[in-house]
């Protein structure tokens, strides 16, 4: 019975999902701060835990997303792109060169990419060095962004998945684009790792902040703590 659902659930349950998280993103209001919208390529980086309320906020625009080969990426697949994501399948972090490669030739052919550098598996709140490769490669910024909700449920998974409960407020804070020079050594590139990793920790508190969360603490597996 088992081995039955996981090889039916990727069809089964992306329409039910995408139908619930329609309604209940319909009630939730989100106010973006520090967001102009790239004229050419781009990457926008969010943690792991904290991408549903893009679903609302960059849906239908044709931004690109890297969804793994797992059965539970085949079925965020066809949910992302039901909400209009242009998809390519695999893992910066994970060995996928070829999904490397097409995001490189995505993002210099203009396309934005809203990313997770934690994911898929962790651990959360650390930059993984894809996204590093794709933008210096593309000469593409990258873009960090801090995500919270004022009330929401908070998941025991390893990246605390958050989903904000009905008539919830959240609000998604961006910070400066940061640019990898094409000549940059691996320590510079590492360098640019730590400092854009402490960026998106302080985007995420400044954002935990505004509805009196705590500061999440990266090295507990209860990060990201909170009613």
């Amino acid at each position: 019975m088992k081995a039955w659902w996981r090889r039916v659930r990727p069809y089964i349950l992306p329409p039910l999902v995408l139908g619930i998280i329609r309604l209940l993103m319909s009630t939730v209001t989100v106010e973006v701060r520090n967001f102009t919208e790239p004229k050419s390529g781009a990457i926008l980086l969010g943690w792991h835990g904290r991408v549903i309320l893009a679903t609302k906020v960059f849906r239908n625009r044709g931004y690109w997303a890297m969804i793994s080969h797992s059965r539970d990426g085949e079925m965020q697949n066809r949910i992302f792109t039901k909400l209009g994501y242009n998809i390519i399948r695999g893992s910066t972090g994970r060995g996928g060169m070829k999904a490397l490669l097409e995001a490189i030739k995505a993002l210099k052919k203009g396309g934005i990419f809203a990313l997770t550098p934690d994911g898929p598996r962790g651990p959360s709140g650390v930059l993984q060095g894809g996204m590093l490769v794709m933008a210096k490669k593309s000469g593409c910024p990258l873009i960090p962004c801090g995500v919270s909700t004022n009330r929401r449920w908070l998941f025991k998974s390893w990246d605390r998945y958050m989903i904000p409960k009905p008539f919830a407020k959240g609000i998604m804070i961006f910070g400066e684009p940061v640019t990898i020079p094409p000549n940059a050594t691996d320590e510079e590139v590492e360098s640019i790792r730590i400092q854009l990793e402490q960026d998106m920790h302080r985007l995420e508190t400044e954002a935990e902040a505004v509805f009196g969360h705590p500061k999440p603490d990266w090295h507990s597996p209860e990060a990201h703590t909170g009613p």
